[in-house]
This record gives structure tokens, C-alpha cells and sequence, in this order.
């Protein structure tokens, strides 16, 4: 009722505009959106009423349970002991760092030391794990064995392996949900760590994504209507409860990261057309992840709640698995996305490839793209066009951060298709370079583990091995002014404890 008075308004003044009156059903109409929970349309299984602290239930779709990686100290050691090239005492003391109850931040000491260690598991210690994925055996990723999915049939056929959506339709391609939905991180009904921290980030204004919906028949039942969608240089509004707040006005920049679909409403649901690309904003909570999703052979269906005031659906497509790698993996650097989400990107890797399904290269003979389906929730806005056209605000403070994704991300795929590992290209916290010497200062068994733990080296690195970019790491090391403490010497082993001259 509310949508159909603001419309009547609006078509009360196109109609005295023209000094004729038009039916309601007849005049043009618009609609704007701003989408405030942006997430991979991954379903699950568990029971509601599951609620054993601090675990998500694996449930019906994940049977073999959820991937928890480096969750512990015995998952770690398995992942370093498979290395062959590791003597058992280099596995031991990376499980256990001796001396670690001495330092100031043990479990920050212990974090970045698996972080160098696991990013180093490839067929010799030189080998970066995450920019050369292909250099080390599979680990084993759990997969998704249900039968239920939400998505489209973005290829027009139904084949044995496709979903069956929850409404009985077949044929539906999702495959990154597949390969992806048992990821611990992304696992909740929007309480998964990641789900959580992508979507803070988005509405505290790392960018913003709007949709605007227009016709000329019924706002709910309209043959030939069209849908844009775009990325807006407008910060989220958020109400007094940290909510959306309703109708403010975004500006939707038509230049990158845009699309105008043509679409059809039927009871208030809207199904676009096809595209062979969709661009649109891509799931971020760094601004080095931000871009373009770029979706081939793209689409939307959105569900407009009958108050106009919220809305919700699915937008999907296919996706270059590389990307979705990349964009997950280098988020920070390899090693501390995956130690703190409990993921192993190596994994997800194989698993990306292993499951791509769309996207067809008649050079290699395999499928680049992989079926994939964002689930996007959003309230009622006035989407409006700049005064002048623009092109996307860069932040120039984070600009290098983005640019050594960029080249991380060209690198890695680069490796993929040569079998020749790539450098770790400069500007980077891969493998925790500068992180780690700045927390082992006060480690006993430091020396050990910067002898031991393999990292490669960058230009203008100074004697501590700081390079450029990685000086702010030095606020890990103790103040000069600190009182003296009992030193610790490593021996063949063991850790023992002597007073300070």
C-alpha cells in the first residue's frame, strides 16, 4: 500500500506534467534499492534448534562436516609434517614454539609463525604456497553433497550433478557452493565470521550497491520493466539501531561496476534477462578486494516485499575461479587468512578448480568459470544519477595495498597456467614478512625459527629484515625502556632459563 501511494504521486504529476490524466497501471514508475546484506547463497542443513557452543552444526548438506583447517595445534602439524624436506624437529617447535609463554603476545608469536610456516608446503621450502597453490598436494576440501541449492539454470540444461531448487526447480548451477559451502567461515544464517565481517565492512562505507527498478505498467506486474544495477560513492545511512535506514538517496554510477538489464515482474517477483556480463560489486571487507564482479551469462531474480519498503533475491552467474581465489585468499596475505578463518586455501584451490563447470577455454581444454549465486538483501531508497558522470573514488592511502593484490592475484594465475612458481611480488604480508621478526624479538628460540623458516627476500630490506612497506610492524617490538627479564637459550631441544646480568 505504501509503494502504490508514493507511485500514485508520481504518476499524478507526470499525468498533470502532460494535461492529460493516466491510470495508475499505465504511468511510469521507479523504485530504488540499497543492498545492506551482500553474501554467497550457500544454504544449510543443521537443525535450528542445534546450539552447542561455539560450533555450527555440519548438517544434511555437509555430512563430512565443516572444514577446520589450523583450527589447533594437531591440525597444523599435520598440514607442516607433509612436507618431506621438514626435519621432525622444525615440525615439533613450529606446532610448540619453545619459549612462547615468554613474549609478550604468545598467540599473536605462534599465529605468524604458522602463517610463514604453512605458506611455505610446496615441493621445496622456496615455493610460496598461496601464490603457487598448484606446487603442493591437495589436502582435502569437504564438499557439499545435498541435492538442494538456490541459483538458476544458467546453462539451460539439467545434468545429473545440478541442484534441485527449494521450490522443485532442476537443473540449478551453483557449483562454488558445492565446492565452497562446508567453509567453516561462511557457514551460519547470517552468523558466519566472514558473512559478518563482509557486510559490517560494506555498511560502515567500504562501497556501496544499489539497485533501481523501472516501467511503465504496474510496479508489480510489469512485462518490460528495467533493472540497473551499480556501485554508488554514497556511504550506507544506518538508523539509530545500526539498521538500514529507508529512503535515502544513493547515486548509481553508470561506468564501472554497472549494468542495465531488461526484466519482467510477475506478483512482485523480478527475473531479468541473461547478460553476458553482469558487473556489479564484488563481496569485500578490504578495499584491495573491491572491484568488479564480473559475472558471465549473469542474472537476477528479487523478490520485492508488497510494502515496496525491503527487498531480496539472488543474483548469479559464472565466475572465473581464479578470481574467487584470489579475492578470498590475498585478502590479507594466505597464511593469516587462513590460520584466523580456520581455512586452508590450498584446499579451496583444488576445490574451485576441481568443480568449475562454466566458462570453456578450447585453448586448455577446461572450464575457467565456476556457477555461482550471491544471496542480497536490501531496503527501500531513491536511487539517483550524479550531476556530473564519475568514475568510482580510489583511496589513495590504501592505493599500493590494492595494487600488490593486483599483482598477487596476476601472479598466481600466472603460476597456474605455466607450472613456473612466481615470486611473491613486493608490497605484501605474504608468508608474514616484517609480522614475524617483529614479534619474535623477545621469542627464545627466534633465531631458530628466522634460520630455519624459509622467506623470500625484498629490495631495501633493512638488517632486520624489514622491507619498505612493512616498517609499521616494528610497533610489535618492546620499548627500549623495558625492564630486563630473564633470558632464555635454546639447546638441543630444550628451553632453559637464566638471570640477566
Amino acid at each position: 500500500m505504501a509503494l502504490r501511494q508514493r507511485l500514485l504521486i508520481s504518476a499524478m504529476a507526470a499525468g498533470l506534467a502532460g494535461g492529460v490524466s493516466q491510470p495508475v497501471s499505465a504511468a511510469p514508475w521507479v523504485k530504488g534499492f540499497v543492498v545492506g546484506a551482500y553474501e554467497y547463497a550457500f544454504r544449510y542443513g543443521g537443525r535450528a534448534s542445534f546450539s552447542r557452543e561455539g560450533e555450527i552444526e555440519p548438517g544434511v548438506d555437509c555430512p563430512h562436516g565443516s572444514s577446520t583447517h589450523f583450527a589447533n595445534e594437531d591440525q597444523t602439524k599435520v598440514a607442516v609434517a607433509r612436507q618431506k624436506w621438514r626435519s621432525q624437529q622444525e615440525i615439533d617447535w613450529i606446532t610448540a614454539p619453545p619459549g612462547l609463554e615468554m613474549v609478550r603476545a604468545p598467540n599473536l608469536t605462534r599465529f605468524y609463525i604458522w602463517d610463514r610456516a604453512l605458506s611455505h608446503r610446496g615441493y621445496k621450502k622456496e615455493v610460496e604456497t598461496y601464490v603457487n597453490p598448484w606446487a603442493t598436494d591437495d589436502p582435502g576440501q569437504p564438499q557439499v553433497n545435498s541435492r538442494i541449492g538456490d541459483g538458476f539454470n544458467l546453462d539451460g540444461k539439467v545434468n545429473a550433478n545440478d541442484f534441485v531448487s527449494p521450490d522443485g526447480e532442476k537443473g540449478i548451477d551453483n557449483a562454488l557452493y558445492r565446492a565452497w559451502g562446508c567453509d567453516a567461515p561462511w557457514r551460519g544464517n547470517g552468523n558466519a565470521t566472514l558473512d559478518l565481517r563482509a557486510n559490517d565492512k560494506m555498511q560502515d562505507g567500504l562501497y556501496t550497491m544499489v539497485i533501481r527498478i523501472s516501467g511503465n505498467q504496474d510496479p508489480r506486474n510489469d512485462s518490460d520493466a528495467t533493472l540497473e544495477i551499480g556501485y554508488s560513492p554514497d556511504r550506507i545511512v544506518r538508523d539509530a539501531r545500526a539498521g538500514m535506514a529507508m529512503d535515502y538517496s544513493y547515486r548509481i554510477l553508470q561506468s564501472a561496476q554497472y549494468t542495465k538489464l531488461k526484466a519482467k515482474i510477475k506478483d512482485g517477483v523480478v527475473e531479468t534477462e541473461q547478460v553476458e556480463h553482469l558487473h556489479t560489486p564484488r563481496i569485500a571487507w578490504f578495499y584491495d578486494q573491491t572491484g568488479d564482479t564480473n559475472f558471465t551469462k549473469g542474472k537476477l531474480r528479487l523478490s520485492i516485499a508488497a510494502d515496496g519498503l525491503s527487498a531480496a533475491g539472488l543474483m548469479g552467474g559464472y565466475r572465473n575461479w581464479r578470481d574467487l581465489y584470489a579475492e578470498n585468499t590475498f585478502a590479507q596475505d594466505g597464511g593469516q587468512q587462513g590460520i584466523r578463518e580456520h581455512e586452508d586455501h590450498v584446499a579451496l584451490y583444488y576445490a574451485l578448480r576441481r568443480n568449475a563447470d562454466g566458462m570453456f577455454n578450447p585453448k586448455t581444454g577446461k572450464h575457467d568459470g565456476i556457477s555461482s549465486v550471491y544471496r542480497i538483501r536490501m531496503v527501500s531508497a531513491f536511487v539517483v544519477d550524479p550531476a556530473k558522470p564519475m568514475e568510482i573514488p580510489k583511496l589513495p592511502l590504501d592505493e599500493p595495498r590494492k595494487i600488490a593484490f593486483e599483482a598477487t592475484r596476476l601472479a598466481m594465475i600466472k603460476g597456474a597456467q605455466t607450472r613456473i612458481p612466481q615470486l611473491v611480488p613486493p608490497g605484501t604480508s605474504e608468508a608474514a614478512v616484517g609480522i614475524m621478526e617483529g614479534l619474535l624479538e623477545d621469542l627464545p628460540s627466534a633465531d631458530y625459527f628466522l634460520k630455519t623458516l624459509y622467506r623470500q627476500r625484498y629490495e631495501g630490506e633493512d638488517e632486520h629484515g624489514f622491507p619498505p612497506w612493512a616498517d609499521q610492524y616494528r610497533r610489535y617490538k618492546p620499548m627500549k625502556a623495558a625492564p630486563k627479564k630473564p633470558q632464555q637459550q635454546v639447546n638441543a631441544g630444550k628451553v632453559t632459563a637464566s638471570a640477566a646480568p
